[in-house]
């Protein structure tokens, strides 16, 4: 995924929070410099610098912006992360969008390191899914990327993945997967929820076969019947706490809504002090 956001992506966010103007702002004189520092309270993987740039860019491209972490790094509580300055009217009006998108990814990417540290050293990746915020899904597939975890298809129309509903419209897994292979030459996927529908996807042969809420015990069995050699991916109900032991079936993929989808914002403070 990219890490270059547009300038029509950015100012949508702006629009969003300023409107018809900053009237707060208004307040301050254009003439007023400031200096802002912006500081994480809590331990963090940073994500989202160009986003958070882009912002005061558009702003104003007078401020400056130094960046003390770079990108991906981990960052501990109270960790100063960059200073800006500038117009402090335009610092001010910039502040919420750009502290949004840079806790958002930044959270983001936070937990996909947990859920690849999870799995390190074993033949697993993490992938994430779709299920991300509006407006938001490239971004927050970049910061998957960025906290180590690996992207999943970004939308529908880069990828199939025929699921339970799918099915039962075509007929059958395997109508299913030869129609799909009638019109595209994307890569293939199925979601099965037992073995016996497992043994129907094997036989079709698809790219790769989804195991929806397997047991550890199923997912054994499936890995140990894939003569095939058709990529496997676990999903559904797999936590920090479980993820490990799903990793060692041997599985090569495990698919985590909760990467884009459960995040909790980071706690970032940016404290303005005026220049003399």
């Amino acid at each position: 995924m990219s890490n270059h956001p547009t300038t029509i992506e950015i100012k949508k966010f702006l629009d969003e929070d300023i409107g018809s103007g900053d009237i707060t702002a208004s307040i301050i004189p254009s003439s007023i410099n400031a200096k802002a520092q912006v500081v994480t309270r809590e331990s963090m993987t940073l994500c989202g610098q160009a986003w958070f740039d882009k912002v005061f860019t558009i702003l104003n491209s007078d401020i400056v912006i130094n960046w003390f972490v770079s990108e991906g790094a981990v960052c501990e509580e109270n960790t100063l992360l960059c200073e800006l300055k500038g117009p402090a009217k335009d610092l001010l009006t910039g502040e919420r969008t750009a502290l949004n998108l840079l806790q958002t990814l930044s959270s983001t990417a936070s937990i996909a390191r947990q859920y690849a540290e999870a799995v390190s050293g074993t033949n697993c990746k993490v992938l994430d899914t779709r299920k991300t915020i509006p407006g938001l899904r490239i971004a927050q597939k970049y910061a998957v990327s960025c906290g180590g975890c690996v992207n999943h298809r970004i939308g529908l129309y880069d990828g199939v993945l025929i699921k339970e509903n799918h099915i039962l419209a075509a007929g059958s897994i395997a109508l299913a997967i030869s129609s799909a292979r009638a019109i595209t030459d994307v890569a293939i996927e199925v979601e099965v929820e037992s073995l016996e529908e497992y043994q129907q996807a094997l036989a079709a042969k698809p790219d790769r076969i989804m195991l929806d809420n397997f047991s550890v015990a199923d997912m054994k069995i499936a890995v140990a019947s894939n003569e095939n050699n058709i990529e496997l991916e676990a999903s559904g109900d797999i936590t920090l706490n479980n993820i490990r032991n799903i990793a060692q079936t041997g599985v090569n993929f495990i698919s985590i809504g909760a990467l884009t989808k459960h995040i909790k914002a980071i706690d970032l403070s940016m404290r303005i002090t005026m220049e003399t």
